[in-house]
């Protein structure tokens, strides 16, 4: 006796699929279009003490002392370490960083540079940032 093990779609199961791509198609447009564009500033940090505010909108470059040295370049809106001479240099292959949230973190030299809303600006910023 030979059973039939085909499977068959039911209306109810195209209903089900396109109410999914709907939903995830509205949850992509919802995460792509909230992202901050909004002018930002970069708070930098040596110990946990604040020793400047940079805004993203200035293109410069500076050195950041102490056991080890970091350049710090802005550059068309971005802020990178762009060269250390601490071990590993992490803080380096971090690349640019640009939205509010974002950070890049030299460990031997204590410094953090965190990306946050200018202040006066109207973006309330974000919850968290990933990758």
């Amino acid at each position: 006796m030979e059973k039939n093990l085909r499977l068959k779609f039911r209306p109810g199961d195209l209903i089900a699929a396109a109410a999914i791509a709907i939903l995830a198609g509205a949850v992509a447009i919802a995460f792509f279009t909230t992202r901050s564009s909004g002018p930002a500033e970069a708070e930098i940090r040596q110990n946990g003490e604040l020793i400047a505010t940079v805004p993203l909108s200035e293109d410069t470059e500076f050195e950041i002392g102490g056991t080890y040295h970091n350049t710090v370049t802005v550059k068309d809106g971005e802020i990178a370490i762009t060269s250390s001479d601490c071990p590993g240099e992490d803080c380096v292959l971090s690349g640019w960083r640009s939205t509010a949230g974002q950070s890049i973190v030299c460990l031997p030299n204590l410094v953090e540079i965190r990306i946050v809303a200018a202040e006066g600006s109207n973006d309330q910023g974000v919850d968290g940032v990933t990758g």
